[in-house]
């Protein structure tokens, strides 16, 4: 591995690998509004957002932390405005205080909030407007949660960058190979990625415990222990499960992200991290293997986008299925035919927005991943010619990326229009 490959992939784990409080699409609503707040100095008396559809699709329906137990663009917007700090980005609502509740509720009431979606072409969108004392400040956000490309105030641009999306990843993410990724795993300097993986495993373990110990949800992660026992296979799914049982009804715990979603950082971690217990792992190798299952994860993710109709757990189940199969020896020829048969078994399963029901997908994606695991183990798999399965890991993630962000494109706009209706 060369020097320059080796420190890509540090820097991607570096900067997928962040935390954010809550659901990431209302929290990058909050964001915008928060630093747009900051640019006007005084609080606005109109606000106006434009979103582009796959954000307001994510936004719908899922519990903005720190709210009271809201949900919605219009309370994401209204809790960043009144209480956010953005300087803290991914995480703007984690200093909102409960007695501000009520200003959040008054906010909501009184100040009228104007919602359309964006005219944009942009899969990624968020446009807001604030108001007030014959003062406008203007916030454009685009491709990803914190990428500000343009923000103004009464007209003058303080940040103006030119975005083109003509790919659906920054162009570093493109030179990951599984080949690549085992090579890195194998010989990383652990003090390297310590602090990252560390921070992974001890926010998403704890808000795992958490959907465990609460009545967050559907409860989909009690669920499983309850119906299926405990056994190492059922934690994996449970624990995984658990914690987007919590993240998605509002827990206020934060988590580590992959590929700019708290469901894919964890379901890419926590059955990892499972298994690493189970089996008296080295601390060591739990780095290692968890290295393998976020990049893995990231991989996938690199052609299909941060948003799209493709339910991202189901990238990063076949993760969590690398990672676990790293764990118990599994090189290049093994960990790619583990992420061929999970490919093969659970590919196709549809993103209708960020809610409770993702607990279950995320529990499915870990079961395919698993599946794919087991079948390599005990020789059996899937074939090139298979669906979308054809010769060669690489071609068959590509594949994939084709099926989602291409294939998908219709189904997403239809999504959409049946959760507008």
């Amino acid at each position: 591995m060369t020097d320059q490959i080796y420190e890509v992939y540090l820097r991607t784990l570096r900067e997928e690998l962040v935390p954010a409080m809550g659901c990431t699409e209302p929290i990058a609503i909050a964001y915008a509004a928060a630093k747009c707040r900051e640019t006007l100095t005084s609080m606005p008396e109109r606000v106006t957002i434009r979103a582009s559809a796959n954000i307001i699709k994510n936004v719908k329906s899922v519990v903005v932390p720190n709210t009271g137990g809201k949900r919605g663009i219009s309370a994401a917007a209204a809790a960043g405005i009144v209480a956010g700090d953005a300087s803290k980005e991914l995480q703007v609502l984690s200093c909102v205080r409960e007695e501000q509740f009520e200003e959040i509720d008054r906010f909501m009431r009184e100040i009228p909030c104007e919602i359309t979606q964006s005219e944009k072409p942009y899969i990624f969108h968020i446009q807001i407007e604030l108001t007030a004392n014959g003062h406008t400040a203007e916030i454009e956000i685009a491709g990803q949660h914190t990428n500000i490309i343009y923000l103004a105030l009464d007209g003058k641009p303080i940040v103006q960058n030119p975005y083109e999306e003509t790919v659906a990843e920054p162009a570093d993410r493109y030179l990951l190979t599984i080949e690549d990724i085992i090579e890195f795993a194998d010989t990383v300097n652990i003090d390297d990625v310590l602090d990252v993986i560390s921070r992974q495993i001890e926010y998403n373990t704890a808000i795992a415990r958490e959907g465990l110990d609460g009545k967050w949800g559907a409860q989909v992660g009690k669920t499983i222990l309850r119906a299926y026992g405990n056994d190492v296979h059922n934690k994996a799914k449970a624990y995984a499960a658990a914690g987007s049982d919590a993240r998605m009804n509002g827990c206020e715990l934060p988590v580590v992200i992959n590929s700019g979603s708290g469901n894919q950082g964890m379901t890419a971690s926590l059955p990892v991290i499972v298994y690493a217990e189970e089996m008296g792992a080295t601390e060591e190798m739990l780095y290692r293997a968890l290295v393998v299952s976020n990049l893995v994860t990231i991989h996938m993710k690199t052609d299909i986008g941060r948003l799209s109709a493709y339910c991202g757990a189901t990238s990063a189940g076949c993760g969590a299925g690398a990672g676990i199969c790293y764990l118990h020896g599994g090189k290049k020829y093994e960990i790619s035919h583990t992420i061929v048969n999970a490919v093969a078994i659970n590919s196709g399963m549809i993103c209708d927005g960020a809610k409770a029901s993702c607990a279950a997908k995320i529990a499915s994606a870990v079961e395919a991943g698993l599946l794919g695991w087991q079948m390599q183990q005990h020789g059996t798999q899937f074939y090139g010619g298979e669906g979308i399965v054809t010769k060669g890991v690489e071609n068959t993630i590509r594949n994939v990326g084709r099926v989602a962000r291409l294939g998908m494109a219709e189904t997403d706009r239809e999504i959409i229009k049946i959760m507008m209706s």
